[in-house]
């Protein structure tokens, strides 16, 4: 077979897949600025020796 025509589908790309994976992405981002602030918080007082933050 020299000449392969074969249509490969790129991923799953239906409504719902995209659905589910901006909703994870959202959840993530939610997770990771609530993580943040939480150390951002924890470390707020401290200073180096100089009084720098």
């Amino acid at each position: 077979m020299a000449h392969d025509t074969t249509d490969l589908p790129n991923g799953p790309e239906d409504p719902l897949t995209d659905l589910l994976r901006r909703g994870a992405r959202d959840l993530i981002k939610q997770a990771v600025e609530a993580e943040l602030q939480t150390f951002m918080e924890t470390y707020a007082e401290d200073r180096l020796p100089d009084g720098r933050r």
